[in-house]
């Protein structure tokens, strides 16, 4: 099926070697043949927080797993002056955006990516998204959604393998009676989203960066030395309600598009991680699986990952930082 040109781009930074060495060709086979540009952006601006960790370990690896991708153009999000402005004055009415989130996570890197691309349309995918189904017409499908409803500023595959009723399981949004596996959502998330340049630029004005609303926020971003800055999403979801704008999700004509989304990170993670996209890619899913977005404990042991992250806590962080210096 005909339809515009679109780039498939994906952020890695240093931190992400572990998992995108196997994540990475999984995308790239995924996506490769319904794209007409694969863009790797790379970034190596380091944060504070748990967004820096395994830093080290990936440092000199990220560039050359990249460059392992046949017919990928590889680049390192560009913080010069110059290049800050453009990005600033393509999305940002000429305010600079900030490097990175409150949390350390990533911020002007999503907005270089959507300006480095050589199309309109760009296929925005984080570094540890898996995909299952593997429909290989999602995309044109995606086109003759989005020229239904002008109201439609994004689409994405489903969050998560279809359950049987259609539902979604933790997620809240607005289910589209007419067809199965296919909900509206008055929110953005920037892990996985497939847009126009032009239609952005044209329906959401100019970003004004913010400060988040909670002041626990706003006093750990200071304390960790991150900027003091909420999430991009939760900007653009502001003008997405102002405006009735809405992300549409959907699985598509058999064998559909889904995503998965892993919420920790863990020993038992990383050592099925071969397998797990082996699963995935096969529609090897428990009933438990489906229609979550979150890859569950059906899949992966996540004891480790949550007692992990309940010790690495930002209060523990800071306190570790400030106690012992």
């Amino acid at each position: 099926m005909m339809h515009p040109k679109v780039s498939l781009q994906i952020t890695l930074a240093p931190s992400d070697f572990a998992h995108a060495r196997y994540l990475l060709p999984h995308q790239i086979r995924t996506w490769r043949d319904q794209v007409d540009e694969i863009l790797l952006t790379i970034d190596f601006h380091r944060s504070k927080g748990r967004f820096s960790e395994r830093w080290s370990d990936g440092a000199k690896k990220i560039r050359p797993l990249a460059e392992s991708i046949s017919d990928a153009r590889v680049l390192d999000v560009d913080y010069s002056a110059a290049t800050q402005a453009a990005v600033a004055n393509e999305f940002f009415g000429g305010t600079l955006p900030p490097a990175k989130d409150f949390r350390g996570g990533p911020y002007y890197s999503y907005f270089f990516g959507l300006h480095a691309v050589q199309n309109d349309y760009v296929l925005h995918v984080d570094s540890d998204m898996f995909f299952g189904g593997g429909s290989k017409t999602w995309i044109a499908e995606a086109f003759n959604r989005l020229g239904r409803d002008p109201r439609i500023l994004i689409a994405a595959p489903l969050s998560g393998p279809p359950a049987l009723d259609g539902s979604l399981r933790f997620l809240k949004a607005m289910p589209d009676r007419r067809e199965v596996h296919t909900h509206r959502f008055d929110v953005m998330s920037t892990r996985l989203f497939l847009i126009s340049k032009a239609v952005f630029q044209s329906q959401v004005s100019a970003l004004k960066p913010r400060p988040p609303p909670a002041w626990k926020s706003r006093v750990i971003a200071r304390l960790e030395g991150n900027p003091v800055a909420d999430l991009p999403e939760h900007v653009i979801t502001d003008q997405m309600r102002q405006r009735g704008l809405y992300r549409l999700e959907f699985l598509g004509s058999q064998p559909g598009m889904w995503s998965l989304h892993p919420p920790y990170r863990g020993l038992d993670f990383y050592r099925k991680l071969p397998d797990l996209v082996r699963r995935i890619e096969a529609g090897d899913i428990p009933e438990a699986q489906r229609g979550d977005h979150d890859i569950n404990d059906s899949m992966v042991d996540w004891t480790e990952g949550r007692t992990a992250l309940r010790k690495n806590r930002i209060w523990r962080r800071v306190g570790r930082r400030w106690f012992h210096r």
